[in-house]
């Protein structure tokens, strides 16, 4: 395909409610959205879904933009690339894999057009439908958390999962556990424990949980490893992965059970596609993570989960849950069973509106 013209579009969407986790509180979200069009008139969007600061990774909004605008985009500029010969050529840049992913899939949006195919089924996809779990932030009022935890499972969610860090974990889960003694929980600290911590992690062990994610550094898989030897709960890397090479050495070295794959934490579905072979393999169970992404981000998320080692729930939550507004429509909808239907048509799946991008705008760049 050929890429005859490139934007970027920053946009601030308000949130409902804050949403806590262990390294922060998110009040509102920045997107970074690219859109991309072919010289057949083909339209791509993408996205970048990095925070403001860079606490979840070292990417944030502007270091993406940066990267987009510089060092991606410009090397599609009126040249006849696949997908695949796209991502080696900007492979000498060092990780900044959240801005390589947003150019990634707007070039996926464009090559189902081209080829009358869904983006899921390009990808070989064999899910129609995936089922989706309800993450939910830190909570003081364990009254609030569990009336929560109520309304999403009454929503049809197959699966809850509870942010914890030191001194907000084995009450608050005992307190869920107790309430609701049969259904999936798990647990994420999103790096907030260290190795000398392990005995907190192991008092979880009663509440026969699905997983663990990500408890130690966001980089770390050695302690890992130590750590899954002295539990019964499988850990779940998150952070740790931005690779498939990541995801070999975690599998091999036995850091993790589980892996919570997000297409934008790894540089894109092509990776993905390759942890999903990796998973195959081994034995290892995958779902896909969300980062509060708009519909765009999450119409690749729901492509990604439709791949035949995600057999656990996904993070996958219809916007109207945390936005008042989102800038493609229809929303998500959950059916009875808590799942949501892969898209089949091809492109994103959703419309993307310009106006309300409009609305939101924090800056445009024209790339070319």
């Amino acid at each position: 395909m050929v890429i005859k013209s490139a934007e970027i579009f920053h946009i601030v969407l308000p949130m409902k409610f804050s949403f806590v986790t262990g390294f922060g509180e998110i009040k509102e979200r920045d997107a970074v959205i690219i859109k991309l069009e072919s010289a057949d008139g083909l339209i791509g969007w993408g996205e970048s879904a990095a925070l403001s600061a860079p606490v979840y990774l070292e990417e944030t909004v502007e270091t993406c933009i940066h990267i987009l605008r510089e060092f991606i985009l410009p090397r599609l500029k009126n040249r006849n690339l696949e997908i695949d010969e796209f991502m080696t050529e900007i492979g000498f840049i060092r990780r900044n894999n959240l801005a390589k992913h947003g150019a990634e899939t707007a070039l996926w949006a464009i090559e189902s057009q081209i080829k009358s195919e869904s983006v899921s089924q390009l990808l070989g996809g064999s899910r129609k439908t995936v089922p989706l779990g309800e993450s939910i932030g830190i909570m003081d009022d364990t009254n609030k958390l569990l009336g929560l935890v109520d309304k999403r499972l009454k929503e049809g969610y197959q699966r809850i999962k509870l942010k914890i860090k030191p001194g907000h974990d084995w009450e608050l889960v005992k307190a869920v556990r107790e309430k609701h003694p049969d259904i999936l929980i798990s647990v994420d600290a999103n790096s907030s424990y260290t190795r000398d911590q392990i005995s907190d992690l192991q008092r979880l062990d009663e509440f026969g949980l699905l997983m663990i994610e990500q408890p130690f550094a966001f980089d770390d898989i050695i302690d890992h490893a130590e750590a899954q030897k002295k539990l019964k709960t499988s850990i779940c890397l998150d952070e740790s992965i931005t690779s498939s090479e990541d995801a070999r050495k975690a599998i091999e070295i036995g850091a993790c059970r589980i892996i919570n794959v997000k297409p934008g934490r790894v540089g894109g579905l092509l990776e993905t596609k390759r942890i999903n072979e990796i998973a195959k393999n081994t034995g290892t169970k995958l779902w896909c993570g969300g980062m509060l992404e708009t519909g765009i981000g999450k119409a690749y998320n729901i492509a990604a989960a439709s791949l035949s080692e995600f057999s656990l729930p996904a993070d996958i939550t219809p916007s109207s849950t945390f936005f008042a507004e989102d800038i493609t429509q229809p929303d998500l909808q959950l059916s009875r069973t808590g799942t949501v239907a892969v898209p089949q048509e091809p492109g994103l799946g959703f419309q993307v509106l310009s106006k309300t991008i409009d609305k939101y705008l924090v800056k445009k760049i024209k790339v070319f």
